[in-house]
């Protein structure tokens, strides 16, 4: 096998594993890109591991990258939330959960770059913490105890009942009707008390620049806007779980992504930013 066919073996993972550390599609291909050429650049035969190399340099540009979005996040207009990945294949979906899922995600973007990154290689691709460690330049040790504090903040972030994948679909069918339908009682019974909506426009489409609480307020929000809208919704699956988009009158589509916990919504997470929804360009408007 060339190296070039190896490289295209291990490309998915590799993006994957970028993806995760970062939360947008667009970076995680350039760092995977880099990587590819600074592998044409070295001696391939003088690499004993291939693929843990390869996870090594791609995790460390993806840190580097990250490091510096943290200062660009801070002038970002309104809340930062990662792209939503389209799902093209259904056997996906269990690689997509285990791995980039859309709920991880958000719980990642709360941990320094060096704890999210301990914890996407350690906790999601399995990698020694003495490899972590020549990633993020500190002791085997103290990776150890960045990757257990990440992992304590992602367990008390997570919905304490994970749903499944019909229950989670059903949340997200009932939620689309009641909207439709103008129903606010129904609105009402499908999300959780404590629900948050958070809407990612980033200053380049209409979106409020902070999260909404609480299951009653979010019901009435949702019920005030027009039912055509969500009626036209068209069901997708992005980073493994069924979602929604959304048309719009002022040339701004949105991309609804759900937590779901207990039957009832927990979380909302809407994208309407048009760069982080390139990739629904298949989805008809």
């Amino acid at each position: 096998m060339t190296t070039a066919e190896r490289f295209a073996q291990a490309r998915p993972r590799l993006l994957r594993l970028a993806y995760s550390e970062l939360g947008g599609m667009g970076e995680a291909e350039d760092v995977v890109q880099e990587a590819w050429l600074r592998l044409e650049r070295s001696d391939v035969d003088a690499i004993e591991n291939l693929d843990g190399w390869l996870t090594t340099v791609v995790a460390r540009l993806a840190l580097d990258r990250l490091r510096s979005a943290r200062a660009r996040r801070e002038t970002y207009v309104g809340p930062w939330l990662p792209e939503p990945l389209v799902s093209e294949d259904p056997a996906d979906r269990v690689t997509l959960d285990e791995s980039v899922s859309y709920a991880l995600l958000t719980v990642l973007e709360q941990l320094s770059p060096a704890e999210r990154t301990a914890f996407v290689l350690h906790e999601v691709f399995d990698v020694p913490f003495g490899e972590i460690a020549d990633v993020v330049g500190r002791t085997p040790e103290a990776v150890r105890q960045l990757a257990s504090r990440a992992r304590r903040h992602v367990q008390s972030e997570r919905p304490r009942f994970a749903a499944s994948h019909d229950e989670h679909d059903r949340a997200v069918r009932a939620f689309a009707q009641a909207v439709a339908e103008g129903n606010l009682e129904s609105l009402v019974a499908v999300l959780d008390p404590d629900v948050v909506w958070t809407s990612d426009g980033g200053g380049l489409a209409p979106a409020a620049r902070r999260p909404m609480r609480g299951g009653t307020r979010v019901a009435r929000a949702w019920a005030t806007l027009s039912r055509k809208f969500v009626r036209d919704a068209i069901e997708i699956t992005l980073n493994g779980r069924l979602a929604l988009v959304l048309p719009s009158d002022d040339g701004h589509r949105a991309a609804l992504s759900f937590v779901v916990s207990d039957g009832r919504i927990t979380r909302i997470d809407a994208v309407r930013n048009p760069e982080k929804l390139r990739r629904l360009s298949e989805c008809p408007h």
